[in-house]
C-alpha cells in the first residue's frame, strides 16, 4: 500500500489464524437432555359422568400448540363470551378421558365446575412450566417442597 509516495509494509504475522469451525465436543461430554414430554396424565377431582352414567376420572392432556390457542378465537361462542375460550381450548388438548377417547368442547362444558377449574390450572402448569410439579411451602414447618399435580388422588403428593 502506498501513502504519499512512501511504501508501507506490514509486519509478518506470527499468530496463526483462529480455526473457522470449533472442534466438536465428544458425545460423552455433552449434557444429556431429557426427552420432551408432550402428554400428561391427570385425575379429575369429581369426574365426568357420561350419558350412560359411567364416571370418567383419569385422562391425558397434550401440550398446546399455537394453533390450539388461535383457532378458538374464531369460534362464535368465544366471541360472544370470552370465558368460553377455556372450554374450547381444553376440548382440543384433552387426548383421553376415561374410556371415551379424546374430549371435545361439548364434554368439557358438561363437567363439574371443580373439574373445569382443575383442568384450567393443569393446562397452565403443563404449558407454562412443561411439567406437572408445583413448588409449595409447608404451612407448619415452612419448608419448601414439590407436589405432583397430575395423576395423583387429591391430598396425595
Amino acid at each position: 500500500m502506498r501513502r504519499g509516495g512512501q511504501r508501507i509494509r506490514s509486519a509478518p504475522s506470527t499468530l496463526e489464524p483462529p480455526p473457522l469451525v470449533p472442534e466438536p465436543e465428544p458425545l460423552d461430554a455433552l449434557p444429556q437432555r431429557e426427552a420432551l414430554r408432550t402428554e400428561f396424565e391427570f385425575e379429575l377431582p369429581r369426574g365426568y359422568i357420561d350419558e350412560s352414567g359411567t364416571l370418567h376420572r383419569r385422562g391425558k392432556m397434550r401440550l398446546a400448540t399455537a394453533r390450539d390457542e388461535l383457532l378458538p378465537l374464531r369460534d362464535i361462542r368465544v366471541k360472544e363470551n370470552p370465558a368460553y375460550l377455556s372450554v374450547v381450548l381444553l376440548g382440543r388438548v384433552i387426548t383421553e378421558l376415561g374410556t371415551l377417547g379424546p374430549a371435545n368442547d361439548q364434554i368439557v362444558e358438561k363437567m363439574f365446575a371443580a373439574d373445569l377449574a382443575f383442568l384450567q390450572d393443569f393446562y397452565r402448569q403443563v404449558n407454562a412450566e412443561g411439567h406437572t410439579r408445583a413448588s409449595v411451602v409447608c404451612p407448619h414447618c415452612e419448608q419448601p417442597f414439590d407436589v405432583e399435580l397430575g395423576g395423583s388422588r387429591l391430598g396425595e403428593s
